[in-house]
């Protein structure tokens, strides 16, 4: 940061891009220099995380849960990019709930296989196991003398085929 203000190459997008120009003081039309006051009074902060809120819990408790913070962000964001559970676009009430119940599912389910991919010590991940499986077919074929339906899967690489093993297996 003080060797681009030296040399003169600090603009407006390095200062609106970067977490130090609150350091920074305007002086004049374009003097521009780190303001070290208050640069050391947020530095005695560093390190330290503090919680405001309004629940009856204990600070321990308060802690205790926001320890688990990390596992409410990745189910939203999961549900936001491997669901894709948004845009919604019904307007019915009922249509709305029934989305959200089908994402919720999907959601249940996803976490399922990851526990079961991980019980297994396999080292497909979730996101693979989605790819490999768009790539996975089977023909149902209806005999007609007896008018029983028999499944054939076609042709499976080594990974579907560890992938479809271990959800039979866990099935």
């Amino acid at each position: 940061m003080e060797k681009k203000i030296s040399s003169g190459k600090l603009t407006k997008s390095n200062i609106n891009n970067k977490g130090y120009n609150k350091y920074l003081k305007m002086e004049g039309e374009v003097l521009i220099k780190v303001d070290y006051e208050k640069y050391y009074a947020d530095a005695k902060w560093d390190g330290l995380k503090t919680f405001i809120t309004n629940t009856k819990l204990s600070s321990d408790k308060v802690i205790e849960n926001y320890a688990h913070l990390w596992f409410i962000e990745r189910a939203f964001r999961m549900n936001k990019t491997d669901l894709r559970i948004r845009p919604i676009y019904h307007r019915l009430r009922n249509r709305i709930e029934a989305h959200i119940c089908i994402s919720f599912t999907a959601y249940s389910i996803l976490l399922e296989l990851e526990r079961i991919l991980k019980d297994c010590k396999s080292r497909i991940s979730l996101k693979h196991a989605a790819e490999l499986t768009k790539r996975m077919y089977q023909i149902n074929i209806m005999l007609p003398s007896s008018g029983k339906t028999k499944q054939y899967l076609l042709n499976m690489d080594k990974e579907q085929k560890e992938l479809y093993a271990i959800i039979l297996k866990n099935s």
